[in-house]
């Protein structure tokens, strides 16, 4: 390896798709999140493997990720989740199916396949039961039976919800007081179509704790990544291991070590490894000075000095390591869980801020 990478484990992927697939009875469709390049892992090399195991949907947020994966052939129905209120001729004409979750949106989508010259396009209603984000209110609900009604060219697929708290258990009534307002809300307009439209609301922890609401489909995300908010889960392996090689290492003494000078090698000297990877390929300058530690040969060592802007050091000494040896920032060990930790963040950031330009390299 002469160049940094995102490894991505086809194996573990497929233990992930298992684990939730295991969880879910046979009739229940998987939608998998693919949106922010397959939160960091690479939304092609993803997709395409998703659609190997026979997963059933795709889920972008924006319609320039969904052009993109039907540009590189990806043959699954991929729904866009955040698809604004007025794109939708690019998007019927990307053969992208978006979801429509305000009156505006509605009829901006109906207008659009009305230009097009189409009978219908298939589109996913939103409703909001407590994120207070996008989708469709309560109040709302009898209003949008009526257009529903009128409008018959929204071939509707499917009506979903989204929890906002389903890995916390002290806001499990909460959860609970969600899924029953998605089923009332649900039952009022589910009779408006000839074919009932498929019902979710689950996320990836939403299957690891409420199983039983799995309903017609379930949306699967950070879950398949590898990455778990519940409590006690040790089942979900790591997907993508950020890896690069020593480019230099030197044995110095009574210097400084990287920009602002905030590296220190006293008197007894220190060994620096330099790493291609910096903050432009999503190495977060917190992560510097010490404040993490990265395994070089299975030992865990820790930066030295602050993070540039391609490249970070650390100190290896007195570790066994020589040039072209491999340093893990994140995958097995460290985790990228320890990291978040150190930022006071999400592992879906970590991941998501990998850059566009390491190299996605799928692995058995």
């Amino acid at each position: 390896m002469n160049h940094s990478q995102l490894k991505i484990s086809r194996s573990k992927l497929l233990e992930n798709y298992n684990y939730f697939r295991s969880k879910l009875s046979k009739s229940t469709k998987l939608l998998v999140l693919v949106k922010a390049n397959a939160y960091g892992h690479g939304d092609v090399e993803i997709s395409g493997l998703l659609e190997e195991f026979g997963a059933d949907y795709l889920g972008v947020a924006f319609p320039i990720e969904g052009k993109k994966l039907k540009n590189a052939g990806i043959k699954l129905p991929i729904v866009i989740l955040t698809p604004g209120y007025d794109n939708f001729e690019e998007i019927i004409q990307s053969g992208l199916e978006p979801s429509i979750v305000n009156f505006d949106a509605a009829k901006s989508f109906v207008a659009a396949i009305s230009k097009l010259g189409l009978k219908s396009w298939p589109a996913h209603i939103k409703l909001d039961t407590g994120m207070s984000r996008v989708g469709f209110m309560k109040e709302e609900i009898d209003d949008l039976k009526i257009f529903l009604e009128t409008n018959r060219s929204i071939d509707v697929k499917s009506v979903f919800s989204h929890l906002s708290s389903a890995e916390y258990d002290l806001h499990d009534d909460f959860t609970k007081s969600q899924i029953e307002l998605f089923t009332y809300m649900y039952d009022i307009i589910a009779p408006v179509f000839p074919v009932r439209p498929m019902k979710h609301i689950l996320n990836s922890s939403g299957i690891e704790r409420f199983p039983e609401y799995q309903f017609d489909m379930v949306r699967l995300g950070i879950g398949i990544y590898g990455s778990t908010y519940v409590e006690g889960n040790t089942s979900l392996k790591p997907v993508a291991s950020l890896e690069a090689p020593i480019v230099q290492i030197k044995t110095v003494k009574n210097v400084t070590v990287g920009y602002g000078r905030f590296g220190i090698a006293d008197e007894e000297g220190k060994t620096i490894a330099s790493v291609p990877l910096g903050y432009a390929d999503g190495i977060n300058r917190h992560l510097g000075r010490g404040n993490a530690s990265f395994a070089v040969n299975g030992v865990l060592a820790p930066t030295i000095g602050n993070i540039c802007m391609d490249m970070f050091m650390m100190d290896i000494t007195g570790i066994d390591a020589k040039v072209g040896d491999t340093v893990t920032i994140f995958g097995e060990k460290p985790l990228a869980l320890d990291l978040a930790k150190t930022l006071g963040t999400i592992t879906y950031e970590i991941f998501t801020s990998v850059s566009a330009r390491v190299n996605r390299v799928v692995t058995e």
